[in-house]
């Protein structure tokens, strides 16, 4: 069997690697490292915008390739797509984990919760809104959760969205308009509630 010209084939170069890293060879994994590290790394702190939670997520990515090597398909995408799919994923973990452990105010859903506010309530009441909103945030899929924090916590375009999650722009304003269906809904619900109780 002859051994394929990695140079001249990148695909080639990959599927090498990646079964090395299978076979539990250190070195791989630090080659893998220092070709995607960076992009990786750039990845998780824009979804994260926290260098310290940042190098965790990107951490948890590699050490789940090394663990889950084995499951790369290269029929079925190109190695960075799927290392860039742990680390968003990775990433959502984090801020799921984050949140849930957060008490401070996020400018997504604080401003969500300004808009969605009477305009008679004020101080204690915008944050409390901000807290259930926050809460209605992780009963949302992750894909939906993500999209709406990069929309409006960092205030991407549906483009910019679609060229970061190499998502189909289609795909981009189905989940965001999903998701703020949903939150709409819960909040309506939550407000009915209120007034009925």
């Amino acid at each position: 069997m002859a051994v394929p010209d990695t140079q001249a084939n990148p695909d080639a170069a990959d599927a090498a690697l990646m079964l090395r890293i299978t076979n539990q060879d250190q070195t791989a994994l630090m080659e893998l490292y220092q070709r995607f590290g960076s992009q990786v790394y750039g990845l998780v702190l824009r979804v994260l915008r926290d260098s310290q939670l940042a190098e965790e997520a990107a951490q948890d990515t590699f050490l789940k390739v090394w663990h889950k090597a084995e499951q790369w398909d290269p029929s079925r995408g190109q190695l960075s797509s799927w290392l860039l799919t742990i680390a968003r994923y990775a990433a959502i973990d984090r801020l799921r984990r984050e949140q849930r452990h957060s008490s401070a105010s996020g400018p997504f859903l604080d401003s969500l919760a300004e808009h969605a506010s009477a305009p008679e309530r004020v101080g204690d009441h915008r944050w409390l809104d901000g807290q259930l909103l926050r809460q209605f945030m992780t009963t949302l899929p992750e894909e939906q959760a993500l999209v709406i924090e990069l929309a409006f916590f960092q205030g991407m375009t549906h483009s910019e969205l679609a060229e970061y999650l190499q998502w189909p722009l289609g795909t981009v304003k189905t989940r965001l308009r999903s998701g703020l269906q949903k939150l709409r809904a819960l909040w309506m619900q939550s407000q009915e509630e209120s007034a009925a109780g």
